[in-house]
């Protein structure tokens, strides 16, 4: 996000004022993620059950608290374990093509729909972070997955900060933050570089007026640079995103929006030991690259911290040749 100055919360305010007080010149709000649209999985019959009531049926598993977290699982099953969380407000279809490139350099690749989200159920409550990392733990624990290399993009680097924080590194062998929300988005007396709350105000109230043209103006300006000059927008990411969004739930996206920008994950990265890699655009409108991955850079001082030129939010899309490579050669190492 960047220095965005006015919002508006009132219902009365043009969509486009909304937009621009709610992502400004450098813009934000979102920390979204990326594409293509959500396709219904077969039911599979149940497979065990788990501790305290929660138990694993084909690609679902359900929470202690009776939520459904849908989940892919692509690659060889003996293959080294590789999970990646999503961002807002999509769903595991963003990570599509880094799973796809992961799962066919041998690994096995973990991609789940976070509560409220793609095909998982829509909760009335629990729609932030703490219920996020322990849905992620539920996964993670439901499949038996050790040495993961765990990575998390815009929002869902926040879910695996915090699941860090709270469920620790024994079962992670590598995390990866990808134009991740963390340390914190919003500005406070302790974080100056932060955006103000009226943006994320404005952001709820755009949700709330017109969420559907919200998902396209988000996703065909400062997602993925198309509101740059020179830049040659896709239909398809754009119609991707929408379509993702709008599969979400309304309420859950609409409490996301203060899960993602009002969470401080600053204790949780300083639980961090295990190797890191950070990976943000410079040019990010979303989640400005200052006040995150440079950020969180040094409370995570051993991380690698690789910066690409000029690169938008959305670079599990527009630059996802160089992400797929760097994902890879990580993961190797």
């Amino acid at each position: 996000m960047s220095k965005a100055t006015e919002t508006t919360a009132a219902a009365t305010v043009s969509r486009r004022n909304i937009l621009a007080g709610a992502f400004g010149a450098a813009a934000t709000a979102a920390a979204v993620s990326a594409v293509q649209s959500p396709a219904r999985a077969a039911d599979v019959a149940a497979t065990g059950a788990g501790p305290e009531g929660a138990r694993t049926t084909g690609s679902r598993i359900t929470t202690r608290d009776g939520v459904e977290i849908y989940y892919k699982d692509w690659g060889p099953k003996d293959g080294p374990v590789v999970v990646l969380a999503h961002g807002w407000p999509l769903s595991s279809d963003s990570w599509e093509a880094q799973a796809f490139h992961l799962a066919s350099n041998g690994f096995r690749v973990i991609t789940h729909d976070r509560r409220g989200h793609g095909r998982s159920s829509q909760p009335w409550d629990g729609n932030d972070m703490d219920h996020y990392a322990d849905d992620l733990a539920e996964v993670i624990e439901q499949l038996d997955l050790n040495d993961i290399f765990l990575a998390g993009f815009s929002t869902g680097g926040g879910e695996i900060t915090r699941y860090i924080g709270r469920h620790g590194t024994g079962r992670v062998k590598k995390a990866g933050l990808i134009s991740a929300v963390p340390p914190l988005m919003v500005k406070t007396d302790k974080n100056p570089g932060g955006l103000p709350k009226e943006v994320f105000d404005g952001l709820q109230a755009a949700s709330l007026k017109d969420r559907s043209q919200l998902y396209k103006d988000i996703a065909s300006g400062p997602f993925f640079g198309f509101n740059r000059p020179g830049a040659v927008p896709s239909q398809g990411m754009i119609d991707s995103f929408w379509l993702q969004g709008m599969t979400a739930g309304h309420k859950n996206t609409y409490d996301s929006i203060v899960a993602f920008s009002q969470t401080d994950f600053t204790e949780d990265l300083k639980k961090f030991d295990v190797p890191t890699i950070i990976i943000h655009g410079e040019d990010d409108q979303i989640v400005p690259i200052d006040a995150a991955g440079r950020a969180s850079k040094k409370l995570v001082p051993n991380a690698i911290l690789k910066v690409y030129p000029g690169a938008p939010h959305g670079i599990t899309d527009t630059h996802k040749d160089q992400l797929n490579a760097d994902l890879l050669e990580f993961a190797r190492s």
